[in-house]
């Protein structure tokens, strides 16, 4: 297992590698990971800076952690540049990076991702109140995945109790963007929730209590897991923490998840903490065991 200093694309970088897995975050904006897959392949995730923007606030892709708002989830706010440098620390297992304050809502978003066993990181998406005033949000952490043809994606739902059940949120209609409410794309497998992307915009948030989603992509030999704790009676946005989106022409299916939403005092952090895997070969998404076996 490696951590080094590098650069990525031109930006100043840190690289983590196990005999499983590269990841590289940049330095230069978000904190952002702007690289995960195996050591010697292509990368998982969409990496585009300057393609998709909306004003100064740039998609870029990759990994990020964005901060929700109690009752307005996706606010205006939300999409506040993150353009500036971070502070970078390094450690024996991993890294932390924490981004630039923000000068008006005066929190720093941050990320610690760490090796935890050969396939799988432990990675810590947080934000802090720098200010002396308090603070509401959540902590939403986005996963900017690129689907191949035959590429699927599930989402365990239900918790296999005596009164099993699970909450989803439908949209038809965003910022604009359009979705639909019988989307073939969509599919149940019992206790599994399964995407096959086929290019159609939409996106669903849903309450996982197991909180695992994952990528299995037979092109690449490869199948990306991350799972989330989920905090019984804990104010999550509409209920739900988890989300996916599905982009125009697949250039990229998003893996969300969301931690509580609540109010932070000055120099308090919220963190909304995943596990991430990556194995070889793709899964058959019949039922969650499937998933759960993983973890």
């Amino acid at each position: 297992m490696a951590v080094l200093n590098t650069t990525f694309e031109g930006s100043r970088a840190v690289e983590l590698t196990t005999r499983s897995i590269r990841l590289v975050a940049v330095c230069d904006c978000g904190p952002r990971i702007a690289f995960f897959g195996a050591p010697g392949g292509d990368n998982l995730l969409l990496w585009a800076p300057g393609k998709y923007t909306r004003g100064d606030w740039d998609l870029r892709g990759g990994h990020r952690v964005w901060m929700t708002r109690p009752g307005a989830d996706e606010s205006e706010d939300a999409y506040a540049p993150d353009n500036e440098h971070g502070e970078l620390e390094t450690r024996e297992f991993g890294f932390r990076i924490i981004g630039a304050p923000d000068p008006v809502r005066r929190i720093r978003r941050g990320i610690d991702v760490r090796a935890v066993e050969d396939d799988r990181l432990h990675v810590d998406n947080f934000i802090m109140n720098t200010g002396d005033m308090l603070t509401s949000c959540g902590v939403w952490a986005i996963t900017c995945t690129v689907p191949l043809p035959g590429t699927s994606y599930a989402f365990t739902v239900g918790d296999g109790s005596g009164w099993d059940s699970f909450s989803m949120v439908f949209f038809k209609e965003w910022a604009g963007h359009h979705g639909r409410y019988d989307d073939p794309q969509l599919s149940f497998r019992n206790d599994l929730l399964v995407v096959n992307p086929a290019g159609n915009e939409n996106k669903r948030m849903l309450q996982s209590r197991l909180g695992i989603a994952a990528m299995s992509d037979p092109a690449r030999d490869l199948t990306f897991a991350k799972r989330v704790a989920y905090r019984p009676g804990a104010c999550y946005p509409l209920g739900c923490n988890m989300a996916f989106y599905i982009g125009p022409d697949n250039f990229m299916v998003e893996l969300e998840t969301m931690g509580p939403e609540n109010t932070l005092r000055p120099g308090e952090s919220s963190h909304n903490v995943e596990t991430w895997l990556l194995r070889r070969g793709p899964l058959p998404l019949e039922d969650s065991r499937c998933l759960i076996e993983l973890f």
